[in-house]
């Protein structure tokens, strides 16, 4: 449902997407992970035809972005970080205006309102004006209103950012429930634990996608052991950890450190001289795996 090849945006001198290429299936939830500046937004702007790309090929639905524009904003759905809801309408009212600009009106329009506020269970607040509704409740009129032409394909940029993690969760429900149905979505998320949900993560950095797979395949990408360090003075370790050859992370995690270190290294060798260290060898999370996939991209040396 989309394919993008070296899709790449400079602004300037800065590059903000830098030759990012990967597919997405129907029916599948794809997440796009990566620090502020990742370049995430900007590659969702792109595939929505919000900007025009530097160089680089968009395929969605099996036609050619650049060359159908309309027939291709007919087939997707875009959800900003900042939707455009009405604060002084009320959700009905709200529905009804992104109704009107799709050109949905009558029994189709009455029977999708209604499908839509059962689903998300807004029923009972379709009078409220937006002005007035939760951050959760905000996410899903938002939501209800970029599905009412229904489209194939959605594209949410954070669309959970702020919101409590209940209405997180029940967000993520429905996304399920249009997934089954057939919707092929590609999410960005500041959550790891919305990236778990993902059937393929991809982690951006700089611009750069360096890993796209299933959550459970990331986990197993890198060759470096994991290791769960408790030291009683943290700072002083992760310091003299972090400057050692053989080490390739080495991050705060609560009161501990993990350290993802050269297999040849033995775990002994790690904490000698660190007074009353321990060290166990752990499975790494999702964001112990992305953290040190960034620090080995740091250290990768740059060409002008």
């Amino acid at each position: 449902m989309i394919q993008v090849t070296q899709l790449t945006k400079k602004f300037d001198k800065l590059t903000a997407v830098d030759h990012v290429s990967f597919e997405v299936a129907k029916g599948e939830i794809v997440g796009l992970v990566g620090p502020d500046g990742a370049g995430k937004t900007t590659t969702l702007r792109m595939l929505a035809g919000l900007l025009d790309p530097t160089e680089g090929k968009i395929m969605i639905a099996g036609r050619k972005a650049e060359e159908d524009p309309d027939w291709v904003k007919d087939q997707i759905g875009y959800m900003a970080q900042r939707f455009g809801l009405y604060q002084d309408l009320t959700v009905n009212e709200n529905m009804i205006f992104y109704s009107d600009l799709f050109g949905i009106q009558g029994a189709e329009r009455d029977r999708l309102m209604s499908e839509y506020l059962q689903m998300t269970r807004m029923e009972p607040f379709r009078e409220r004006p937006a002005g007035k509704l939760s951050g959760g409740m905000k996410q899903k009129l938002a939501l209800m209103c970029t599905l009412l032409h229904r489209p194939q394909i959605l594209f949410l940029d954070e669309p959970t950012n702020g919101v409590d993690p209940v209405s997180r969760r029940d967000f993520w429900a429905i996304l399920y429930r249009l997934v089954k149905d057939g919707l092929t979505v590609l999410v960005s998320t500041a959550y790891l634990d919305e990236a778990e949900r993902c059937n393929r993560v991809g982690l951006m950095n700089n611009g750069k996608l360096i890993a796209l797979d299933t959550p459970r395949a990331i986990k197993t990408m890198l060759p470096e052991r994991c290791y769960e360090v408790r030291t009683k003075n943290q700072r002083a370790t992760r310091e003299a950890l972090s400057k050692r050859a053989d080490v390739l992370s080495a991050e705060a995690s609560g009161p501990l450190l993990h350290v993802f270190a050269d297999p040849s290294t033995s775990p002994e060798a790690l904490i000698a001289g660190f007074e009353g260290a321990t060290i166990q060898p752990i499975t790494p999370s999702l964001e112990d795996v992305f953290i040190a996939m960034m620090r080995r991209e740091e250290r990768q040396p740059t060409h002008a």
